[in-house]
């Protein structure tokens, strides 16, 4: 999760003791558990053909982009790595897109260009003590994604079932974001706050991904949408198409969280590389999908234009290299040519 800073609040949870040590995986599949402060969370942006276990490299169809998740005042920021690890991904329109240039997709890049310890220290400014966590947490730059859950719903616990075991440090983690107080004989080390703080990120997200597929949880979303927060399509034909997030795994830590477009529906990358660091399971593989079965009417009609390919005019034909390759298969094509020129030494 992008930003930096720490959230400083006591929590309360009895009978669990901490220790100085690192936590190891939950012993659920791709769970690397934590060790210390590190954790060590690598994705790929890959295809969803890349899944295996953990650790076991990449595969083809993706931009493989691991990265080391490091808590940072207790915010786990993305730093690359060259390691290899885990894969990273009938009714008017009320939506109506045009063609602009966006201010905010501006911002964005002027964002991402700009390291300065300074700015993003005062963006963590605004998290002092008299705010809720959560407010706090979806107000951190590059978490434009997320909406503020309801606390009655986290409080549920048949929302939160099965979720103790994919978060180390589950209890402690729990009260973070629900603003517990601690007591003072369970008081935490700085390092054990830092790992208990990052744990409570995941956490959120996890109960997010569920939350925006609840009829309370898409009405938080829509309003997103419509101002299209979660950025446009970048297809030309589709004339700035609002996109929603999505995941390719509902396991967290297999990949990052890209943006669907209901118009042509492409899956692409966030224009920011700070949401694009987000874990995709924080969405979820369902929510874009059931929030338009849900509201037809907001469903947009697929572009009717389609790029034809020219050179000096002409259009290409069908049987040229330009599309035989294109849509031949990459293991067919190998073969092709392999014994093309085979043929050639012959002669």
């Amino acid at each position: 999760v992008a930003g930096g800073g720490s959230y400083h609040h006591h929590h309360h949870q009895g009978g669990t003791n901490l220790g100085d040590g690192g936590v190891g995986g939950s012993g659920y599949p791709d769970n690397a558990g934590v060790r210390g402060v590190d954790h060590g969370m690598a994705m790929n942006n890959g295809s969803p053909g890349n899944s295996g276990p953990m650790g076991g490299g990449g595969g083809g169809g993706g931009v493989n982009s691991h990265h080391h998740y490091n808590t940072v005042g207790g915010i786990a920021t993305s730093a690359p790595s060259t390691s290899m690890g885990m894969r990273p991904p009938g009714g008017q329109d009320p939506l109506e897109t045009h063609v602009y240039h966006d201010e905010e997709d501006e911002d964005d890049e002027d964002d991402e260009d700009d390291d300065d310890e300074d700015e993003d220290s005062s963006e963590i400014s605004a998290s002092d003590e008299d705010g809720s966590w959560i407010a706090w947490f979806c107000g951190l730059r590059g978490n434009e994604f997320f909406c503020e859950v309801d606390e009655d719903y986290i409080q549920d616990d048949f929302n939160l079932t099965g979720l103790n075991g994919l978060v180390p440090y589950y209890d402690y983690a729990l009260d973070m974001v629900l603003d517990v107080e601690m007591p003072m004989e369970d008081t935490l080390t700085e390092e054990q706050q830092e790992i208990v703080e990052s744990a409570a990120e995941m956490l959120y997200g996890l109960i997010h991904a569920r939350y925006i597929v609840t009829n309370r949880g898409m009405h938080a979303m829509y309003e997103k949408y419509r101002s299209a927060s979660f950025g446009r399509c970048p297809h030309v034909f589709c004339q700035g198409q609002p996109v929603l997030p999505v995941g390719l795994s509902d396991l967290p830590r297999n990949y990052t969280v890209n943006v669907f477009c209901p118009r042509c529906h492409g899956l692409f990358f966030p224009k920011s590389t700070r949401q694009a660091n987000i874990d995709g399971a924080y969405f979820g593989t369902t929510f874009p999908h059931l929030y338009l079965m849900n509201h037809p009417d907001m469903i947009p009609v697929r572009p009717s234009q389609q790029y034809v390919p020219r050179v000096y005019g002409f259009k290409i034909h069908q049987s040229s290299l330009y599309f035989r390759n294109h849509e031949e298969d990459p293991d067919n094509r190998n073969r092709r040519v392999g014994r093309s020129r085979q043929g050639g030494g012959r002669r």
